[in-house]
This record gives structure tokens, sequence and C-alpha cells, in this order.
């Protein structure tokens, strides 16, 4: 018995001092064992540098500058400009995602004397994407359907202009011109957008408030106006937010393409892209406001259809 106890302690000897051979041997290569010896590689904790943002200048929004001489207001712009700064992913994808869309947008707004800051309205809204909001807004500019159909958007169970994106941009102008009038101020404008031009009517009377800045409104809409400020900031000068996306690696916009002017119904969109030398897939890419596989209205009023020239497969 006392010879087994000898023989078991030597090997557990050896194997202590083949383990701790084992683990000089790791931190030699650079290649720690444990998080604590990881740590002491690297430094501890996250290895980033955070910085605050510069407020000391001048912002603007449509043309209209913000009242920076208040502390609400740095505040409420300083909450905005690091959430959206530090919100990685997503600002990534929106500056890749702004590439695509901006060059359609931009005209747009041109044309109908709204001012250009507006598209930034697009990115707060829906982040770009075709999305529907748990209220039932949809597309890019977050359209409900009432006000959507008093301007001008169809929608029925084939058909939703509030995803085509040309027809809802022109749509979002005419609203923005007509709360501009209301309003008096491009600011006000952009939270009526948010709030509803009827609340926000009420809260300017009821609060005697003659500016956005005057108005103590729920949080979505007190942030409103400053998430779109910060976005422009960031989108409009990435690199001094740390965003570093070439040109080759943001999006592009959708190749050119015809208008194929349909006046008779359509009962398989898949043999009418087949037809057009395209894929289905291709056909719903350049045409989102198409909801289902066919068009069985055309036959009350013509629709145009866009089709790529050069037949770009997706």
């Amino acid at each position: 018995m006392k010879r087994t106890i000898q023989i078991s302690a030597i090997v557990v000897l050896v194997l202590s001092t083949i383990l701790l051979i084992t683990a000089y041997s790791r931190l030699d290569r650079g290649t720690p064992k444990t998080e604590d010896t990881a740590l002491m590689s690297v430094g501890v904790g996250l290895p980033q540098m955070i910085h605050p943002i510069d407020l000391d200048r001048p912002f603007s929004f449509a043309g209209e500058p913000l009242p920076m001489q208040l502390s609400d207001v740095r505040e409420r712009l300083d909450r905005e400009l690091i959430v959206n700064s530090y919100r990685h992913s997503n600002t990534i994808l929106n500056i890749k995602k702004a590439n695509k869309y901006f060059p359609v947008i931009e005209p747009i707004l041109k044309k109908n004397g709204v001012p250009d800051d507006f598209k930034y309205l697009a990115v707060a809204e829906s982040d770009l994407n075709n999305a529907t909001s748990p209220a039932g807004a949809k597309g890019i500019w977050q359209f409900m359907p009432p006000i959507a159909k008093y301007y001008g958007l169809e929608i029925n169970r084939e058909v939703d202009e509030r995803y085509h994106i040309e027809k809802a941009t022109q749509a979002a102008c005419e609203y923005l011109l007509d709360v501009k009038r209301r309003f008096g101020s491009w600011t006000l404008a952009a939270a009526s957008y948010n709030v509803g031009g009827t609340r926000l009517a009420r809260e300017l009377e009821n609060q005697r408030a003659e500016t956005f800045y005057d108005l103590n409104l729920n949080e979505e809409t007190s942030r409103y106006l400053f998430r779109l400020v910060a976005l422009k900031e960031i989108l409009s000068h990435p690199e001094e937010f740390g965003f570093f996306i070439e040109e080759k690696d943001r999006y592009q916009p959708l190749g050119d393409y015809e208008l194929i002017t349909v006046e008779a119904p359509i009962s398989n969109l898949g043999d009418f892209a087949r037809e057009h030398g395209i894929s289905y897939r291709t056909l719903k890419v350049y045409n989102p406001w198409l909801l289902t596989s066919s068009l069985r209205d055309a036959g009350r009023k013509p629709y145009e259809i866009k089709v790529p020239v050069q037949k770009v497969e997706s």
C-alpha cells in the first residue's frame, strides 16, 4: 500500500510538471491560456478609443440654425450624435444604402423646392428600407394608408405605391410643402411628419410655443429633429465619425431601365419577366410596389413597370 501511494505521488508530480511547462510554453508563444493572461497581453478591458463629439460649432437643418446656446438643445443633439455614431452596424448600412437611394431622392426634392436635408428624414423613418411599422406605415417614407391615398398613392391587394420610391418621394414632398405653409418653418414641418399636423398645431397652441425648441413633446418627437441633424452630420462626413466606407463597398443605384407601359391585365408576372429577359426576382427588385404575382387590375388603368436595359439578374 505504501509503495502504491509513493508511485501515485510521483505520477501526480510528473503530470503537474508537464502542465506547468505547457502553460509557460503557451505564454511564450503569445497564446494566453486564461482570460486573465489574455487581458495582460492586450490591456485590461475592451481596446478602443472613445471621444466626445464636438458641439462647439454651428448646426442647422434645412437652412434653419439650431439654437446651440441652449444647454437643453446641446444635450438633446449630443444624445442623437452619440447614439447614431456608436450604432455601428446600422450606421454602416445607412451609409451604404444612401449611395443607392439618395441619387433617386435628391432630384425629386430639388424639383419640388424641398430642402435637400429632408432626404435624412427617409433614413430616420425607415433606415432606407421598404419597412412596415407596427402601426401599419409602409415604405421608405413610412406613409399610413389615409395620408398615402390623400397624396395620390395607390394601395390595393396587388399594388402599394408606398413602395414606389419615386412616387412616394413625390408624395412626401407635397406633404412637407403643405405643412411648411401651415407652420411656417421647415423644422416644424419635420416635426409634423412625425407627430402629425393636428397634434402639432394643438401643442403649439396649448403651450404658447413658437418654435420646435419651445415645445415639450413626447420622447419620440422630441428626439426626431435632433436625430435628423445627427444623421445629416454622420452621413455627410462619415470619416469624421470613424466610418471609412470606400465607394466600392457602398451599394450602387439600380442600373438603367426602360418603362414598359402595361394596359392589359397580367395573370402571371413570372411570365412577364421571362418575356422581357429577366427573372421574377429582378422584376420585384426594380418594382417593389408590385405586391403579388399578378397585375389583374391593369385593365382599369395603365401601369409603368421598370425593366432593366442590361438584363441584371439578382
